[in-house]
């Protein structure tokens, strides 16, 4: 994997499958059904053919040579790729956005593929499906940073271990085998140095606004450059290099990716049936997962409710006043003092939530939430008071997803894109970025995506990558 332990893979799977994983034994290919639920094959069969037959001729000069391999380009933004059990290499497209040339990509498969061929797989799985990584991943996948953050650090401690090992051996097979194929087995340091600059911008970033964040690249402490050992195992492999020598690849590369989707896919997101979206109010929430909802548009209403109408969640808009949230549920909508009532705050937006106990005894989950002009009023119940407090966590999650739907989803959710532009005459990024309407925090991205991190300028006659909308 580059810099990136194989529990990866498990933060790409849904909650629910998590805790089925550390129990048992997976095959490959239940993991690979598992991460497509959650991430799709980035739509593009050109490139997806290119990055299948550079990984095969590395497996065809492996100690694998006969064994079959599945590589599969991912439609996610993050900087990642990683190898799991029975031979499945996994790219990101993300990362391809910061590859220069066919030699780094090929460093980049080679390095999984050995990772495959030294047997390092099983045994980070082993590690990943643990009790503690998968409770820590957990809450990763709740959305809370700071458990983000804990979990990054966790994984960093395993990567100071065995795991930095296992990096090194990968980085100095990897290198064989692209000597091997005639590549220039160098090409893996700049590949790694592209991304020892991407984590040393994030952290700069990081620092920038007063927290510090564990990343899961740099398994090296030095710039890969000068790291002696990184260097001496990805020289040595020139000793088996091919009498027939390839170049970089560079052009074929710009070929294969110009037009590649950067940041977001809005156009791959396909929203969960469970998903109610107002384009009018600009505005959506997601009802628990298999429930089915019903609108009632002269009422401004919309119910969920699950097959069997055991319980129900009920959104209605109304004008809101200058009151507080708290303060219109009570003077304004004149509701019964809640039960345990507390601010809430979806997507950054005002609301308040509590419990209402009803005359009879039963409960009912009440919320309002402000957007705009407008107030959302909740209503959960169910109808055996029994199950009232597992139903009432849906209703709590499925209030906290409401959110405005952005200006991108209402423009047509077109993402940006990666294009290349040669520069005819001295340019600096600052001025390309300006060219390009670009803010000035991307003039940095642009020197780190076409190798000039921190301080490089495009030369006269250079082919540089941008992205645009």
């Amino acid at each position: 994997m580059l810099r990136i332990l194989t529990l990866v893979v498990i933060l790409l799977l849904p909650l629910c499958s998590l805790s089925s994983l550390s129990e048992a034994k997976v095959t490959g290919e239940e993991i690979y059904n598992k991460t497509l639920e959650s991430t799709q094959i980035y739509n593009d069969t050109q490139l997806q053919e290119y990055i299948r037959n550079l990984g095969e001729e590395i497996v065809a000069v492996s100690e694998m040579p006969n064994e079959k391999f599945i590589f599969t380009l991912l439609d996610s933004p993050d900087l990642n790729a990683f190898a799991t059990r029975d031979n499945y290499v996994y790219v990101n497209r993300g990362l391809l956005n910061y590859v220069s040339n066919e030699a780094q990509l090929v460093s980049v498969l080679a390095h999984e593929v050995a990772h495959i061929t030294r047997n390092h797989v099983l045994g980070q799985e082993e590690k990943a499906t643990g009790a503690k990584i998968i409770s820590t991943i957990a809450g990763a996948l709740s959305g809370s940073s700071e458990v983000y953050e804990a979990s990054m650090a966790y994984a960093n401690s395993l990567i100071k271990g065995r795991g930095r090992k296992n990096e090194l051996e990968a980085d100095e097979t990897g290198a064989e085998y692209m000597a091997k194929l005639g590549y220039e087995p160098t090409e893996m340091l700049s590949m790694l140095s592209i991304m020892k600059d991407y984590e040393s911008y994030q952290k700069k970033q990081a620092t920038s606004r007063g927290v510090t964040r564990p990343t899961y690249h740099g398994v090296f402490a030095s710039h890969p450059r000068n790291d002696s050992r990184l260097r001496t195992v990805v020289v040595k492999a020139n000793q088996l290099k091919s009498s027939e020598t390839r170049d970089d690849g560079a052009e074929r590369y710009r070929r294969m990716t110009d037009g590649l989707v950067w940041g977001e896919n809005f156009l791959a997101k396909v929203p969960p049936p469970e998903r109610f979206s107002d384009m009018k109010l600009r505005i959506r929430i997601d009802f628990p997962k298999d429930w089915t909802h019903l609108e009632e548009k002269s009422k401004s209403l919309v119910t969920g409710s699950p097959n069997d109408k055991s319980a129900s969640l009920s959104m209605q808009g109304f004008r809101r006043t200058i009151q507080t949230p708290e303060e219109y549920l009570y003077n304004y909508l004149n509701v019964p003092l809640l039960e345990n009532g507390k601010s809430i705050s979806p997507s950054g937006l005002s609301g308040y939530t509590g419990l209402l106990v009803n005359e009879d005894g039963s409960k009912s989950r009440i919320a309002v939430i402000y957007y705009k002009l407008n107030a959302f009023l909740f209503r959960g119940e169910v109808e055996d008071m029994k199950e009232f407090e597992s139903v009432d966590n849906l209703f709590t999650s499925s209030i906290a997803t409401f959110r405005p739907i952005s200006s991108a989803e209402i423009a047509g959710q077109k993402p940006k894109v990666t294009k290349y532009v040669k520069i005819d005459s001295p340019k600096t990024y600052e001025e390309l970025a300006k060219a390009e309407g670009l803010n000035a925090k991307d003039i940095d991205t642009l020197r780190i995506i076409n190798g000039h991190y921190p301080s490089g300028e495009p030369r006269s006659g250079q082919w540089i990558k941008i992205f645009k909308q």
